[in-house]
């Protein structure tokens, strides 16, 4: 199967308001992306990041062994019909354990990976190698479509980017969020890593949002409902002067990559579940410099920042215990499982 590809469209050097945006998204340059090449060359002339993150070539989808077992929607793309509980317990736990462990695994090796200089898509093949040495199924890869095996979300990009060939460059940050699946579950982690001499906006941006994982690791206790999560990673953002990105949310997951449980990054008064012991969910904040606005590239999966600056996102899977929340996407200190 081969992935989406996309030409690596190129701003006009003078675009009226009213045109058809140079990205092929359809909508006028206004509504587009006139903002977001503003600030970008703002940024330029001041001396910081600002060159705006393009669409690649992407290359042809990666081929895992038979002998390894795939998640229901490998071959179609679609998911079956959510019927796994999120409450978890037992035999269920430590299966999700194992393999959430080994997330955190690849997802530190891929880290270690990161340098200038890479391709996005070099990184993909590394975290599918890494997944298949540990007998584990990339879960992104073909899920709803998903062309390659780890999203690699760079500078303004939000999530879900799409590796291509994109070169990573010196003072470039980006996002690596790795899924397994191994025993009939799901672990599911990422963060954001330094690429090279980053400026110290950027690194402070980073450190806020992983900051903004832990208030809301912080937040969780038996008997309250999920609206404080949000809460205190919107109140740590805000604190810092910088913003929230609604249009995604954490989720339950096990045996099902994403279920229907919603965890927002924001205070929701209709996040009204009430969280139990054995409660399983991820927390992923994606935290923005600027606006929480988004927009969406006509992939329908790399997601932006609408006035092009940048964000971060950390994420662990977690359950509810009896006193708070136990991080269940540690790693396992390079001993491989």
């Amino acid at each position: 199967m081969t992935g989406i590809s996309l030409a690596s469209p190129r701003a006009p050097r003078s675009m009226g308001p009213g045109e058809p945006c140079w990205c092929g998204s359809g909508t006028k340059y206004k509504k587009c992306h006139r903002e977001a090449d503003e600030v970008a060359a703002r940024s330029r002339s001041a001396g910081v990041p600002g060159k705006r993150v393009l669409p690649g070539r992407i290359s042809p989808r990666r081929e895992v062994p038979a002998a390894i077992v795939r998640p229901p929607y490998a071959a179609t793309g679609r998911p079956p019909p959510d019927a796994s509980p999120d409450v978890k317990s037992g035999e269920r736990l430590e299966r999700l354990r194992h393999v959430c462990r080994l997330a955190a695994d690849v997802l530190e090796e891929a880290g270690r990976f990161v340098r200038p200089g890479l391709t996005t898509d070099e990184i993909d093949a590394f975290v599918h190698d890494a997944c298949l040495r540990r007998g584990a199924y990339p879960s992104p890869l073909g899920y709803h479509g998903f062309p390659k095996s780890v999203c690699t979300s760079v500078n303004e990009v939000i999530c879900h980017g799409i590796p291509d060939d994109r070169v990573l460059e010196d003072g470039d940050i980006i996002n690596l969020d790795v899924t397994l699946y191994l025993g009939g579950m799901h672990g599911d982690c990422n963060a954001t890593f330094l690429v090279g001499n980053v400026d110290a906006e950027s690194q402070r941006l980073v450190q806020v949002t992983r900051e903004c994982l832990e208030q809301g690791i912080s937040a969780i206790q038996p008997g309250l409902p999920i609206h404080v999560i949000g809460s205190a990673i919107e109140r740590h953002a805000k604190a810092s002067g910088m913003s929230v990105v609604r249009a995604y949310c954490g989720h339950g997951i096990g045996e099902q990559f994403h279920s229907g449980l919603q965890i927002p990054h924001v205070f929701d008064p209709e996040a009204t579940t009430v969280m139990v012991p054995g409660l399983v969910f991820t927390i992923e904040p994606m935290v923005a410099l600027g606006g929480w606005r988004h927009i969406v590239w006509p992939d329908k999966w790399t997601a932006l920042t609408a006035d092009g600056k940048r964000t971060a996102q950390f994420e662990h899977t977690l359950v509810v215990t009896g006193s708070g929340a136990e991080i269940l996407t540690l790693p396992s200190l390079g001993k491989e499982r």
